[in-house]
């Protein structure tokens, strides 16, 4: 291969990466779905301390739709311990909500029932493909004037 084929050859690949790459991978349009089964990690509390002391968490779910036009249906919200059982349901009936609306799941700091590594498994539908939600728990606590806080998305297990 001459050193002329060789440099159109490099020309053409860096085109290719720079160019056609990019609008193969990062689409403009937005992730769209009738419905996900999405895994939220969340933490009751965080171990400090030379003697792992637990410092106790408050967990607050959150469920936003991302859809200015249409609504979507939460149709469970099942809340598991570190070892996977399940601890208790909140969604006893379907929980509709409108298009930008948004909802919560809140547990006080001394529920400690979930252990160290609790997590949520949320089911959701729409009835026609929308923006995903976006489905994350937020875990504060303040002790002593001292606090902790952080976020945990969720992540999509299963697609309708």
């Amino acid at each position: 291969m001459t050193l002329f084929n060789r440099s159109r050859t490099t020309l053409a690949a860096t085109i290719f990466c720079l160019l056609l790459l990019p609008a193969l991978c990062w689409s403009a349009e937005p992730k769209r779905s009738r419905g996900q089964t999405v895994y939220v990690p969340a933490y009751s509390h965080v171990f400090t301390g030379p003697r792992s002391n637990p410092y106790n968490l408050a967990i607050t779910l959150t469920l936003r739709n991302t859809d200015p036009r249409d609504g979507m249906v939460v149709t469970a919200i099942d809340y598991y311990d570190h070892s996977g059982r399940l601890i208790r349901r909140y969604a006893h009936s379907p929980l509709g909500l409108t298009p930008l609306a948004s909802s919560y799941v809140h547990l006080e700091e001394k529920d400690t029932s979930g252990g160290f590594a609790p997590k949520f498994i949320v089911r959701w539908e729409a009835p026609r493909p929308i923006s995903t939600p976006v489905i994350e728990a937020v875990m504060i606590g303040a002790t002593s004037g001292q606090g902790i806080s952080f976020i945990s998305q969720g992540q999509v297990i299963q697609e309708r």
